[in-house]
């Protein structure tokens, strides 16, 4: 929320049950969902999973990317591979440059402060719009998510409560085009690497300025709303700075 790349096996185990959790909403294998699946339908499941890989942390910023291996452990030939990295690359998620050949994005310095500027001008226009336009549902469902709060101890899960009420409240909006415009944020923000969540104090912080941000929008108060949401991104994005240069 130059990417602060994770520091080995602390940062993939940060989104281990981030990935998880992924997994079970992973694409099917067409291998599986058909005896003879077309060359289409093999790519488009190749790059399902490999966008899926990465927004859940299993992939991180920098991994190489090796069509061989990819394939293999996809059960499908280089073909379509080749073609969901081609995609991904067009679409930002992935790059190429000699020697390392394909690997998974990483956001230079400015290009993480470009990303987090439109997070909160996005992220507090879901919540102004949320506080206007979610239904009472929608509005007891954010309450729920807020409720686990107390409960929450680890990095990964604080991580996944919030990815969910940002979800729930992007579509609590009710604005197809700021969904749209969120939903291609959401893969920028998948290559900052590591979770804010795994600096020390970063738990009770941040989720205090979730809960503060829903009882806006619960309390149908766009302007504070607005402002929460808006707070709580400046804040996360001075974490992730400060991540960058200092070992946590």
């Amino acid at each position: 929320m130059g990417t602060t790349k994770a520091k080995g096996t602390r940062g993939r185990a940060s989104r281990t049950a981030a990935s998880d959790a992924e997994a079970r909403n992973a694409p099917t294998s067409p291998e599986a969902a058909s005896g003879a699946p077309s060359s289409a339908l093999r790519g488009e499941f190749a790059y399902a999973q490999l966008r899926s890989d990465i927004r859940s942390g299993k992939l991180m910023p920098g991994d190489r990317l090796r069509e061989t291996e990819i394939a293999d452990r996809l059960n499908v030939s280089r073909t379509p591979v080749r073609e969901a990295l081609k995609r991904l690359e067009s679409e930002g998620l992935v790059v190429f440059s000699q020697p390392r050949g394909m690997t998974v994005a990483e956001l230079a310095p400015g290009q993480v402060l470009e990303l987090y500027a439109m997070r909160e001008v996005l992220e507090g226009a879901a919540a102004r719009f949320a506080a206007e336009h979610a239904s009472a549902l929608e509005i007891e469902s954010l309450k729920q998510l807020v409720a686990q709060h107390p409960a929450i101890k680890r990095s990964e899960d604080a991580f996944l409560n919030n990815r969910r009420i940002d979800e729930a409240i992007a579509n609590a909006a009710h604005n197809v085009y700021l969904l749209k415009a969120l939903n291609v944020l959401s893969d920028a923000v998948s290559l900052l690497g590591t979770t804010t969540y795994t600096v020390p104090g970063r738990i009770k912080i941040g989720l205090s300025e979730i809960a503060a941000v829903v009882e806006a929008i619960a309390n149908r108060d766009p302007d504070e709303a607005e402002m929460a949401a808006r707070r709580h991104v400046r804040s996360a994005g001075s974490v992730r700075l400060a991540m960058r240069f200092t070992k946590f």
